[in-house]
């Protein structure tokens, strides 16, 4: 399997799927894996509930923003991957941020649920097959291929990890 094509996915996602550099998911996987893992691991606990700016979301958000990014994404991944052609809804990330909020937990508690999360999540794609790769469903509105969300889930975090970098250092 070779990197998605315009058209294997909405065009929205499209700086997602150029952060994530490699041709296929075992590349992705062997080449981002250990660095978001070791990034977000890092975190110190005291940052959790700092926000560089008014209204925007703190480190401890972010992060619930990526767990329930990957676990919506995953799902979209196995649905279309196991065959399943009905069409899956999009979804509110400020509505979620608004349900989920990540004041009650501790930012250690956060990380580890992203840690076991993610690893969970490159079994599952080191997992399928080049036919489940090439399946085709909609999301959102817009065609994308299991193999294109393979690159959206990896791209997703490299930005919001990026955004970390660059914001809240």
């Amino acid at each position: 399997m070779s990197r998605p094509l315009t058209g294997d996915y909405g065009a929205f996602y499209s700086h997602y799927v150029a952060l994530a550099r490699g041709n296929d998911p075992l590349e992705l996987i062997n080449l981002h894996a250990s660095t978001l893992s070791s990034f977000i691991d890092a975190l110190p606990e005291e940052k959790g509930d700092y926000s560089y700016a008014p209204g925007k979301w703190t480190i401890k958000q972010m992060l619930q923003h990526l767990l329930d990014s990957e676990r919506i994404f995953i799902y979209r991944l196995i649905w279309i991957a196991r065959g399943d052609e009905r069409p899956l809804p999009g979804f509110d990330e400020n509505r979620f941020a608004d349900a989920a909020p990540a004041t009650h937990r501790t930012l250690s508690d956060l990380k580890q649920e992203f840690l076991l999360l993610r690893a969970s999540s490159d079994l599952l794609m080191a997992s399928l097959t080049a036919d489940q790769l090439s399946k085709r469903g909609e999301a959102s509105g817009y065609p994308v291929t299991v193999n294109a969300l393979c690159f959206i889930i990896f791209g997703h975090n490299l930005h919001h990890i990026q955004v970390l970098s660059e914001r809240y250092a």
